[in-house]
């Protein structure tokens, strides 16, 4: 950056850009690459607190149907069992594309 700033610089703009807009589009570059792991994580965060919740939602169901309706609660609880081996998978994957995405934002930037 020292060195050679227009070469650290040069990957915040496209070519052909206007020289009143290199200091504001170096600017929002800047935010923008600083936002995007965070939204990525705020994604991921989203994605497994939603199952979570259906979980936790289907678990309760279990239990108040368990003692009026024994037959619908064992059925109930396959469903959540089926249920928490998806969120499991939505899990690994949710894992594998943070981990690439990040990786892919990372190598941009280094």
């Amino acid at each position: 950056m020292r060195n050679q700033p227009t070469v650290a610089l040069g990957h915040l703009l496209p070519e052909g850009t206007p020289i009143p807009l290199i200091p504001v589009l170096i600017i929002i570059e800047t935010i923008s690459l600083f936002i995007r792991p965070l939204a990525l994580g705020v994604r991921l965060t989203a994605n497994l607190t939603a199952g979570h919740l259906l979980i936790q939602l289907i678990a309760t169901a279990v239990f108040v149907l368990l003692p009026i309706i024994p037959t619908v609660a064992i059925l109930t609880a396959a469903v959540l069992f089926l249920l928490t081996l998806l969120e499991v998978a939505v899990a690994i994957i949710q894992a594998y594309v943070f981990v690439l995405l990040l990786s892919l934002y990372l190598q941009e930037n280094v």
